[in-house]
């Protein structure tokens, strides 16, 4: 995985992590519960470990009451030094 990669990951995952916590929400119930998906595939997202799925995404936004849009606004997609 590219760094841009690993930097974006990481980015999209602090953001997430902060929407649960506003939400005050412990990591295993808003994975398990809100989610549906693992308490490990959630700690990988918010720690920016995995490329996600755009399902997984989805799953997050609409657990976070967001549209998929609106998690990923402001973010920089634009890649400078591929080669």
């Amino acid at each position: 995985m590219q760094q841009q990669d690993k930097k974006l990951l990481k980015m999209i995952g602090k953001r997430i992590k902060k929407l649960r916590l506003e939400k005050d929400k412990s990591l295993n119930n808003f994975a398990f519960n809100d989610c549906l998906i693992t308490s490990a595939t959630l700690s990988r997202v918010e720690n920016g470990l995995v490329d996600l799925k755009f399902t997984t995404l989805i799953k997050i936004a609409n657990a976070l009451e967001v549209t998929p849009a609106e998690l990923l606004e402001n973010f920089e997609f634009k890649y400078t030094d591929l080669y």
